[in-house]
């Protein structure tokens, strides 16, 4: 156990947006309202999976929708708190705690804000170890775990719950009610206890993400290689170095899709790179050839910097190096790999570990 202070809230907003793979929502928003909240309402306690009690009751809250949606609409402040309260009432047992879905963006840090406000306890864990753009592509469908009863609210006031027969027809519904929402609510989902969480949480994520964004902010101040810290820290390949040529986004259905196209230099003089993404980052394909894909990470650096770049935030122009990261374990089985593999997606290849293609 330990206190989450405003200065640990820039670290792992930063951290998660290497994780994030462009995807999560922007970490800058996020940081911003849970600084406010820790400010206003104290520290936030930071649980380890193994301080958590069998029969605790704790719900992930998060961000839905088109990350490139949040650059405008930005949150009210009280609407994932009045989804997670919808939840509750719904539920009639007291939330123990909240948690981040996935390990990446705005919703690593947006638990940060339910916690600090409602002063109860998050855990050092998230159900995914990046982002995926999908509701039902978390660890917790590979054991079962319903996504609902299912809260999601937006600004304006709504709210709504909803009941499905699985997961993916949660994403379906609540996919539809983000677009009539403004393309961008907060939602509460996937209660569960303490006992279920301890199996199918991927563990010490909030740690790790903290780890990588102190790595950069340490990195810069001494006038290290920040993009060889990054690496090293997160244990994944280098890529690609290039320069962003063309940018082509749009936003379809509630997810920021489109793609982006580097012309390489130094090593990679003459050889191209396209990145598709979801939201997230999803294949990356040099000269023709998928040399990365999901789940493993794709993550874009500012090469001067080293710093993460959103897909939202991507321009033409821009240095970059893109780094490839190996996925938690739990999706290289044969169910992770038909929940979130590239066929899913419609890339119609199977998906080989990138520490295969890289790795000396």
């Amino acid at each position: 156990m330990r206190l989450l202070q405003p200065e640990n809230v820039v670290d792992i907003a930063l951290g998660a947006a290497v994780l994030g793979t462009g995807g999560g929502g922007d970490p800058y928003i996020g940081k911003l309202m849970g600084i406010q909240a820790i400010n206003e309402f104290g520290p936030v306690t930071l649980l380890s999976l193994d301080e958590i009690d069998d029969d605790a009751l704790i719900v992930p809250t998060a961000m839905m929708g088109a990350p490139t949606v949040m650059v405008e609409k930005l949150p009210k402040g009280d609407e994932i708190i009045k989804a997670f309260h919808a939840l509750e009432s719904y539920l009639g047992q007291e939330i123990t705690a909240t948690m981040s879905a996935e390990a990446g963006g705005l919703n690593s840090v947006t638990p940060l804000t339910v916690a600090a406000r409602l002063r109860i306890p998050m855990v050092d864990c998230d159900g995914m170890g990046r982002a995926f753009p999908e509701l039902q592509m978390v660890t917790a469908t590979l054991y079962g775990i319903s996504s609902t009863p299912f809260a999601i609210g937006d600004e304006k006031g709504n709210s709504a719950i909803l009941n499905t027969i699985n997961n993916r027809w949660t994403e379906t519904f609540s996919r539809s009610i983000t677009v009539d929402m403004g393309c961008a609510a907060m939602i509460a989902c996937y209660a569960t206890t303490g006992k279920e969480l301890k199996e199918w949480a991927v563990p010490d994520t909030m740690t790790l993400v903290e780890d990588i964004g102190r790595t950069i902010r340490e990195a810069q101040r001494s006038k290290a290689n920040v993009v060889e810290a990054v690496r090293k820290a997160v244990g994944g390949f280098e890529v690609f170095k290039g320069k962003i040529v063309d940018v082509r986004r749009r936003t379809e259905k509630g997810f920021a899709r489109g793609e982006a196209i580097m012309e390489g230099v130094d090593d990679y003089d003459s050889k191209t790179l396209e990145l598709n993404f979801q939201n997230e980052n999803l294949v990356a394909i040099e000269d023709g050839e998928i040399v990365v894909s999901v789940p493993d990470l794709i993550t874009v650096l500012e090469t001067e910097t080293g710093e993460p770049i959103t897909t939202e935030n991507l321009r033409y122009g821009f240095r970059v190096t893109v780094l490839g990261i190996p996925c938690h374990e739990k999706w290289r089985t044969p169910e992770g790999l038909a929940l979130v593999g590239p066929r899913y997606f419609g890339y119609d290849v199977d998906w080989v570990p990138v520490e295969e293609r890289y790795g000396q």
